[in-house]
């Protein structure tokens, strides 16, 4: 069994916001592979379902960003999941927008949520790191998680939710290049050629047929002596 965590904060207002990422994604998770209705559970919101053959616990915690830790390990305790079998997706202000990576341990790097899952459950659980670029100093780092996204990161934000979505089943099954192969698929789709546009054939011209004579034999005879 795999407990997949999206982290945000509830509430409509916050919904749109960049901090919410992870909660998009395993709503999206939710959506596309038919699991069942999201219901309250662990200071939180759960969805259960199965990805391939691994069984899912998906969570939204709703402890607020900064006390995710008590939500994750409510969780954790209750279905006894081992933090190795615990992957959270969240925001990641240090990669580009569009862009996302995996890591298995490790710092928080002050995220918020991750500091509280760290406190509660230590440093061994799994991470999907969602870039949403940085405001350029750190004074505005608050106002701009807590912003909802640009209707200019629409079309980037979508095919990244695909892309998780289409790798979730490698993802539950820990085949880590699998996961990030299917994300690149839809946010870096390979371009033919090394990405630059194939020649144009060359076109061989054929000239015109001639006009066909649709004159009888007789008549073409007659002609002749006409002429």
């Amino acid at each position: 069994m795999k407990l997949i965590v999206g982290l945000g904060n509830p509430g409509a207002q916050y919904a749109g916001n960049r901090h919410n990422i992870g909660y998009m994604a395993v709503d999206r998770i939710a959506a596309d592979h038919g699991f069942a209705p999201w219901r309250s559970k662990f200071q939180g919101l759960v969805a259960e379902g199965r990805l391939g053959g691994e069984k899912v616990i998906l969570l939204k915690p709703e402890t607020f960003m900064n006390l995710s830790g008590q939500s994750v390990r409510a969780a954790a305790d209750f279905l006894k999941i081992a933090p190795a079998d615990i992957i959270v997706i969240h925001d990641e202000l240090d990669l580009a927008p569009g862009k996302c990576r995996l890591k298995q341990g490790g710092g928080h790097a002050g995220h918020n949520g991750l500091r509280s899952i760290h406190q509660h459950l230590g440093e061994g659980y799994g991470r999907v790191r969602l870039g949403i670029g940085h405001p350029g100093h750190k004074d505005r780092v608050a106002a701009y998680v807590l912003h909802d996204f640009a209707k200019a990161d629409a079309d980037w934000l979508d095919d990244l939710m695909r892309g998780i979505s289409d790798g979730a089943t490698a993802l539950a099954a820990g085949d880590g290049a699998a996961f990030m192969n299917a994300v690149a698929a839809r946010t870096a789709p390979p371009r033919s050629g090394g990405g630059t546009a194939p020649p144009a054939a060359k076109t061989k011209t054929t000239p015109a047929p001639e006009p066909q004579d649709s004159r009888s034999p007789l008549q073409k005879l007659a002609d002749r002596f006409r002429s």
